[in-house]
């Protein structure tokens, strides 16, 4: 059974766009950016609706939004051949009718496919419907979701030119609210908000909400070798995983020259990125596209178990115009995160900071908003 939120709809007249996927907040947070810009540009929130997985971050997000949510039970697909597998399969096949049925009840004018689960039933909903289909991409390399449905694609928003999908337009990934607002942002003041000397490089490393494993060692590493160093700070976001594990080491750091902070979760991250001169993080597709709005140099650790390769891609985005350092997880140790930066301290950031920015799209959100608007026109 489908779970529904209802809404207002029109049984005779197209209107609107449905919003398909979700999964995680790499789907879901460009998402919702989409339906405020929409929303921001004259469309009633009753004419956005979405689809997406019971199972999703979107089934608390969403609705909180104030935005209207139908869920399909079930589950995506594993890169592996399993019994469990199998049946996810046979999963997403009975939930393609449901899609159909929610596609003819709500006649939207366009159907945004973000990736994840339920945006395939939903896609082959708007194919059959002859409703127009945007593909949202977040990755320079394709989920695989996003691959299958890309042939019925009336345009595909993408982060970089060259993702194979059809009618492919580069618009970037669209921002958190809070990360947009923080685009030109006073990095002394940002440094201040976040207990910083305004004076000191701070260098700014995370690995997203569980954290990474390889990227705290090295920077804890790090902080032990420059622990003498007045000049630097280092503000650290360990993450749930690994939080309990490291506090001893945390405790070692604490009290030395070098100001080192350790968080388990920041919860603004806009400051953060904002204040930082150096990011070392990984390179998902959300992270790439933060970064380089804000305009921050970076050294980009992909996840060696992305999907496609995909984080090696997306840090590609930024190593080639000379904004970011590529390392692999592999090489990524203490001593080679402090040789990589010492380069760049004393090379020239203001110069991989406008690179970064001439990357960066701020407008993402707008962009593709309009790219919706002209094609329901």
């Amino acid at each position: 059974m489908t779970r529904e939120v209802p809404t207002a709809t029109s049984a005779s007249v197209r209107k609107g766009v449905l919003i398909a996927g979700g999964g995680t907040g790499g789907h879901v947070v460009p998402g919702l950016a989409i339906a405020r810009a929409l929303i921001a540009g004259g469309m009633p929130i009753d004419d956005i609706h979405w689809v997406g997985s019971s199972r999703g971050m979107e089934v608390v997000d969403v609705p909180d939004a104030g935005i209207g949510l139908t869920v399909l039970p079930g589950r995506g697909l594993e890169r592996r051949l399993t019994l469990a597998n199998v049946a996810n399969m046979f999963g997403i096949l009975r939930a393609i009718p449901r899609a159909i049925g929610i596609v003819r009840k709500r006649r939207p004018s366009v159907v945004v496919c973000l990736g994840g689960y339920a945006a395939v039933p939903a896609s082959i909903g708007a194919v059959v419907m002859r409703v127009p289909l945007v593909i949202q991409e977040q990755n320079a390399k394709p989920s695989l979701a996003n691959r299958v449905v890309s042939r019925w694609a009336r345009a595909s928003a993408v982060l970089v030119a060259g993702t194979g999908l059809r009618n492919e337009v580069v618009t970037g990934n669209p921002l958190r609210d809070e990360i947009r607002v923080a685009v030109g942002r006073d990095a002394s003041q940002a440094k201040v908000a976040l207990g910083v000397d305004e004076n000191s490089l701070l260098v700014l490393a995370f690995g997203g909400s569980l954290g990474s494993l390889r990227i705290n060692i090295a920077v804890t590493e790090l902080a032990g070798d420059w622990m003498d160093r007045e000049d630097i700070a280092i503000h650290h976001v360990i993450g749930r995983r690994d939080w309990e594990s490291f506090r001893a080491r945390i405790r070692e750091l604490d009290g030395n020259p070098l100001h080192y902070r350790a968080v388990e979760f920041e919860s603004d991250m806009a400051t953060a990125l904002a204040a930082a001169d150096v990011v070392v993080c990984r390179s998902g597709g959300m992270t790439v596209s933060e970064v380089a709005a804000l305009g921050v140099p970076s050294i980009m650790v992909p996840l060696p178990i992305s999907p496609n390769d995909a984080q090696r891609h997306n840090a590609r985005a930024l190593v080639d115009e000379g904004a970011a350092v590529l390392v692999s997880d592999i090489e990524l140790t203490g001593e080679r995160l402090a040789s990589e930066l010492e380069k760049m301290l004393e090379g020239d950031l203001a110069s991989m900071a406008m690179r970064a920015r001439q990357v960066g799209r701020p407008d993402a959100s707008k962009e593709i908003a309009t790219l919706i608007t002209g094609l329901m026109a």
